[in-house]
């Protein structure tokens, strides 16, 4: 198993959370709440950053080195968000088929 890049690691979360504010703030029926929506996106983000980095292929986001290549960066924020995103909508959606 590789080691896990810190600095890919939070630009994923970081984003995931943003991801999952955003969506939750659009899909207000499926809305956890502001802090739900943002653990939500926390953990996918961080989960499926990690997969989507991993199936892609895609390189770190080499900030700590101080390699900054805003491509590689804008994938891993790509993929933390898009991951926040999908896992917010699967439990807002859970949620509301578990609460009737």
């Amino acid at each position: 198993m590789e080691n896990i890049d810190v600095v890919t690691l939070l630009v994923q979360l970081i984003s995931g959370a943003v991801g999952g504010i955003i969506v939750g703030a659009l899909l207000g029926g499926l809305s956890l709440g502001l802090v739900g929506n943002a653990l939500a996106g926390l953990i996918g983000g961080g989960v499926g950053g990690q997969l989507l980095t991993t199936i892609l292929n895609l390189p770190p986001a080499a900030l700590a080195t101080g390699d900054f290549d805003p491509i590689t960066v804008g994938g891993q924020v790509a993929s933390g968000a898009a991951g926040g995103a999908v896992l917010m909508l699967v439990v807002g959606i859970l949620r509301i088929i578990f609460a009737k």
